[in-house]
């Protein structure tokens, strides 16, 4: 049994125009937004068509953005918007116009790293306030000092940052500090990386990162190996007593029966140290994941704003719950640290072998409407599932229950053995009282 001790702060910062910390979360598209939001996000980071680093990600058109901006004012939300590459000459025609739009669209900020997308900003976009990407790789308060004095109201610090940094950052400059506080971590510094380019010409600065960190490499040296034909016709060539090409095939420094290796990241997780995340004065936590489904989307906001609300309601009171580090592993890609918050992260924090855990649980059906006189509930179908199946509730006004599902009917009333079709609306029986966009998971 946990007791609550009295708080004693380790770091000490400033809050700066924000009372609260800032809940960020991702939001690929406009679905995941609105998930989001209604889990408890105080603002979403999207991308739009151009200018952001997630090229593969759904992002957003204009009018998706207004629609988006529509729903977020109902919950009191901000959408900001992601223009975070590195420019090249190319790219800057049409950067006015598009800048124009985003404002016109109603979004709240840009986050950006090129000097020259932040600089068009300020002179045809002034409704827009521009947030200093942690592409930057800000991570000394003389550089934010710079960036304050630019005019910027905010800086997305370098994942690099430790808390310490933090602490000295907010003593010497009077800027809002976003920072990462869960998600994937990049094994380059602050997203530098050019193995994505080499590899397959798809550039990480421009929104075109292959993850190669993630590939499965095997080891070999170079030196006196088998030598190799480069072709059949070569092979042919020596045969007849010709001189055709030839290679050398490098020796291998692995054994058949060995796993190749990664050079990921784990994934960072901050959810046991709110209380230093809020007292050394970050204005704005940040969830990685434009990438990621609704089901981590929804599970980890709603984690934080649990935590974020409990502790600022009474933080000397303040108890971890197991629960929530439960809900977490839930959505947990990959093992989980702390970043670069109390350490340097070193060989530890990598993962060389298999990865040792993936998504436990699917997101298996959304809930559309509840019936209190009969128990039921109307399910939208999101991944098949079956009567017999144990399942678990959850949604962002606290629910939570496991139960296994009963008969399942579709909305004229006949029986089913199974839901297997895609957003199929079916009714069953639950065991405790549900809401419109609570979820419904099962394990893999």
């Amino acid at each position: 049994m946990q007791t609550a001790q009295k708080h004693q702060p380790k770091y000490t910062g400033k809050r700066y125009r924000l009372d609260k910390p800032e809940l960020l979360a991702p939001a690929g598209n406009l679905e995941k937004l609105k998930f989001a939001i209604h889990y408890g996000a105080d603002a979403v980071y999207i991308g739009g068509q151009k200018y952001g680093l997630r090229s593969n990600a759904d992002n957003f058109s204009f009018e998706e953005m207004r629609e988006g901006v529509e729903f977020a004012k109902k919950y009191g939300a901000k959408v900001f918007v992601a223009t975070n590459i590195y420019a090249h000459n190319e790219d800057i025609e049409g950067i006015e116009e598009y800048l124009r739009n985003l404002e016109a669209a109603g979004i709240s900020a840009i986050i950006a790293a090129d000097p020259i997308i932040i600089d068009t900003a300020r002179r045809v976009a002034p409704g827009l306030e521009v947030h200093l990407s942690t592409q930057q790789s800000t991570i000394n308060w003389q550089a934010v000092k710079f960036w304050k004095e630019e005019g910027l109201p905010r800086v997305v610090l370098g994942r690099e940052t430790s808390m310490e940094e933090i602490q000295e950052i907010k003593k010497h400059v009077d800027i809002e500090i976003e920072s990462f506080i869960h998600g994937a971590m990049c094994s380059s510094f602050s997203g530098r990386c050019v193995l994505s380019n080499h590899f397959t010409d798809r550039d990480s600065n421009r929104g075109g990162c292959c993850q190669s960190c993630r590939w499965k490499y095997d080891l070999f040296e170079d030196g006196p190996g088998e030598e190799v034909w480069a072709s059949e016709e070569e092979l042919a060539m020596a045969q007849a007593g010709q001189t055709p090409k030839t290679g050398v095939k490098p020796l291998p420094l692995f054994q058949e029966e060995d796993n190749p290796f990664t050079m990921g990241s784990k994934d960072m997780c901050m959810i046991a140290h709110i209380p230093d995340l809020i007292d050394v004065g970050i204005d704005s936590f940040k969830i990685e994941g434009r990438m990621k489904s609704i089901h981590y989307v929804a599970t980890v906001v709603n984690v934080y704003r649990q935590a974020i609300d409990s502790y600022m309601a009474d933080p000397d009171n303040y108890v971890l719950k197991p629960e929530w580090l439960e809900e977490i592993n839930k959505a947990a890609n990959r093992p989980l640290n702390t970043g670069f918050f109390y350490d340097t992260p070193d060989h530890e924090d990598h993962i060389y072998e298999p990865e040792e855990k993936a998504v436990p649980y699917d997101f298996a059906g959304l809930v559309m409407e509840y019936d209190p006189a009969e128990g039921t509930a109307v399910i939208q179908q999101r991944n098949y599932f079956k009567p017999g199946q144990e399942v678990e509730f959850f949604g962002p006004n606290g629910t939570f229950f496991k139960q296994t599902v009963g008969t399942i009917w579709d909305e004229e009333g006949n029986e089913l053995d199974a839901a297997r079709h895609p957003l199929q609306r079916i009714k069953m029986k639950v065991d405790h009282p549900v809401a419109y966009f609570d979820m419904m998971r099962k394990r893999k």
